[in-house]
């Protein structure tokens, strides 16, 4: 299984899309509090469709809380501000993938503590869309782990 982490996500379309994601992939989504909006907004009960009741999605009240209760093996932090290509990595079965708050990215604190991973860009761009991210990185390595049912 592959857990996809949302640190304080700002924006109810990319986590409604991202409860998709990880519904038809078999990832489980966790998501770090305070939310930029109420998890009962319309605009994520539409991105995410009917996806929620089939989706595996774990609520946290901030990041220590996630890292005590959900105990990650190997969790990366993607990050615009990291080297590491996110296609350098072999990635196995339980990561856990941290994404940042669209506005702001992850915290220096969090990025100096875990092994930091990026999608590369064109020089002069600022960052990608969040779901887009997480797409790319989850399918990345669900393709090295031959897209078992998760």
């Amino acid at each position: 299984m592959l857990n996809l982490v949302l640190f304080e996500p700002e924006i109810p379309n990319n986590t409604g899309s991202l409860i998709r994601l990880s519904a038809n992939m078999g990832a489980s989504l966790h998501l770090i509090k305070p939310f930029g909006f109420e998890i009962t907004d319309k605009r994520l009960r539409r991105a995410g469709l009917d996806y929620k009741e089939l989706a595996q999605v774990y609520e946290y009240e901030n990041f220590e809380d996630y890292l005590l209760k959900a105990k990650p093996n190997r969790l990366y932090a993607v990050s615009s501000k990291v080297s590491t290509s996110y296609a350098d990595v072999n990635y196995q079965s339980g990561d856990s993938f941290l994404f940042g708050p669209e506005t702001r990215g992850l915290p220096q604190e969090i990025l100096d503590q875990y092994p930091g991973i990026t999608l590369p860009m064109q020089a002069g761009s600022r960052s990608l869309n969040l779901s887009n991210c997480v797409s790319i990185v989850a399918y990345e390595a669900w393709r090295q782990l031959s897209f078992v049912k998760l």
